[in-house]
């Protein structure tokens, strides 16, 4: 007989039973959306709020910037707090669904839409307030596709970086630490170590050579970079060729001074000459002598900005006031911008400016007794302000060594300045703020014809000192703390060109300030950080000619002519 067969073994039956999901629609089911809701929540918080009014009037193209980088900025935030909050959603096990997703979308766009509304109207205020045209609707729906962009941009990086294999992801780890130190060592201002200024000093060089407006090698034996001079002209680099050859005209001299002209003296010591502080400033002073500068009445010690330039209209407002019986010496010590050297450059600025004070103090201060002694005064406009005032740590400083400053737009991290704001005497706003009941030092700007609309009653004796700042100029007003502290000029009455909606929110006021500088002289003279003709009155009153009446200032307001940059 046959052996029986075992019995074959069941197999288990592995199909779903009827309405459960397969493992595949269970995990689409699953599946997180494109994008996180806190992250669009706090981004459209941030990228709103950034629609509110600044200092400077933005174009659409701008506002894009400025609200797209807040929007990716807080999107980044809300991630980071969805992930803080995950223990407690995975408690609860509660999801948007299809309807919540809905409507929060439809809140946030309705907030966009209200709000760059508003924003368009205020963007026409603010420009109205500085007499330049507003912005005109289809250039300022440019904001939209702007800001959208920028979030794209960053979800376009993040994902890329996320696709890529391990080691290259480590790569790009390592060389972003690396990048982050260099500038963080560049930043601390380490003396003798800033790798990050070292290699772009060298990109900028090449913006070094050449000359505006096609200037040549000025004739004159009372210009550095003449034949007669101790320095050549290839030395002085562009700001410097730019500054021996746009002084006034002998005619234009003669006619704002009302009587006959002199040559003024112009020294510029480049960093072609010497690349150390003190050796340029002992060369400036053997300039000074060669020119017999030490015999003018006036000698203006000017720090120039990154690149080396000094303002013109301030240069020539003293000059033409004086009728060219005056000298003006100043250096370059920075090939970089006013932006990268202002991060950058601090050490550098700073030294410039003490030890060109300096060295010409003692000289002026080395002349035989007796000899009459020329007026040494100081000029600095934004970082040449902040390394002018460098060389007097305190006021008393500025009363014992120096004849007068003039010190426009200063940096809000000016130590001088600084400390002059805050110690200010009681009930003045920080945008006129009153020191010693105005003893020595005034501040003013923003009007031509009344650039001291604050001005306490009283006395000013010799010597004196004024700032002119603008409500509106950004350059005065940012700092670090605009991150989490709201300003004392945001919480007092609002200045003339600044309107009174500009409110102060946390990390959203620091970008649009700093956003601010990038247009901050694209405004009319008298706003921004746009001081022109205005350097004439402060200067007059800083350090006037003998005799010197209101009628003599507007004379030479009508010989200077300044050419208004928005029109």
């Amino acid at each position: 007989m046959p052996e029986p067969q075992a019995p074959r073994p069941t197999l288990p039956d592995l199909t779903p039973p009827t309405g459960a999901a397969r493992p595949e629609a269970a995990r689409a089911t699953r599946r997180r959306p494109l994008l996180h809701p806190g992250g669009l929540l706090v981004g459209t918080a941030l990228g709103v709020l950034a629609l509110t009014p600044g200092l400077i009037p933005r174009t659409g193209l701008f506002q894009g910037l400025v609200s797209g980088v807040m929007l990716a900025a807080g999107y980044l935030v809300g991630v980071l707090l969805g992930l803080l909050l995950r223990p407690l959603t995975r408690r609860t096990g509660r999801r948007l669904n299809g309807a919540a997703w809905t409507l929060l979308v439809v809140v946030l766009l309705l907030a966009w839409a209200v709000m760059g509304y508003l924003g368009f109207g205020w963007q026409a205020d603010q420009a109205a307030l500085l007499g330049i045209p507003g912005p005109q609707l289809r250039d300022w729906l440019i904001a939209i596709p702007v800001t959208v962009g920028v979030l794209v941009v960053l979800f376009v990086l993040v994902r890329g970086v996320r696709a890529l294999p391990r080691w290259p992801r480590r790569a790009l780890g390592v060389v972003g630490l690396v990048v982050v130190a260099a500038i963080a060592i560049s930043l601390a201002g380490i003396p003798g170590f800033n790798p990050a200024r070292t290699l772009l000093d060298r990109a900028f060089a090449v913006q070094n050579e050449g000359v505006f407006g096609g200037a040549a090698q000025p004739a004159d034996p009372l210009r550095s970079g003449s034949p007669a001079s101790l320095v050549s002209w290839d030395s002085l680099g562009r700001g410097g060729r730019t500054f021996v050859t746009t002084a006034p005209s002998p005619a234009d001299l003669a006619r704002a001074s009302g009587h006959a002209a002199v040559d003024p003296v112009r020294v510029y010591i480049g960093l072609g000459a010497s690349e150390d502080a003190r050796e340029r400033a002992q060369l400036a002073v053997r300039e000074l002598a060669r020119t017999g500068a030490f015999t003018r009445p006036v000698i203006g010690v000017v720090t120039t900005t990154g690149t080396g330039f000094a303002d013109a209209e301030a240069m020539n407002a003293l000059e033409l006031a004086w009728g060219g019986d005056t000298a003006l010496v100043t250096s370059q010590y920075s090939l970089l911008p006013s932006g990268l050297s202002f991060l950058l450059d601090g050490d550098r600025v700073r030294e410039a400016g003490t030890t060109m004070f300096d060295a010409v103090r003692a000289a002026v201060d080395a002349m035989p007794p007796g000899a009459p002694r020329p007026k040494v005064v100081v000029f600095g406009e934004s970082l040449g302000s902040l390394g002018s005032q460098a060389a007097f740590p305190t006021l008393d400083d500025v009363r014992a060594r120096a004849d007068g400053a003039l010190w426009n737009g200063p940096p809000n991290s000016s130590p001088l300045w600084h400390g002059l704001v805050a110690g200010r005497d009681p009930g003045s706003p920080e945008i006129r703020p009153v020191v010693e009941g105005g003893r020595t030092v005034r501040f003013g700007g923003g009007s031509v014809t009344t650039h001291l609309p604050a001005a306490p009653p009283g006395p000013w004796p010799d010597p004196r000192v004024v700032y002119l700042q603008h409500a509106s100029d950004p350059v005065v007003w940012w700092s670090p703390e605009l991150l989490w502290s709201r300003p004392d000029w945001l919480a007092e009455p609002r200045g003339e060109d600044v309107l009174p909606t500009v409110r102060w929110y946390p990390l959203v006021t620091f970008w649009q300030v700093t956003m601010d500088m990038i247009r901050a002289q694209t405004v009319p003279f008298g706003h921004g950080h746009n001081y022109g003709p205005e350097s004439l009155d402060a200067w007059m009153d800083v350090v006037p000619p003998p005799g010197w009446t209101p009628a003599d200032t507007a004379r030479v307001h009508a010989v200077q002519e300044v050419p208004d940059p928005t029109r």
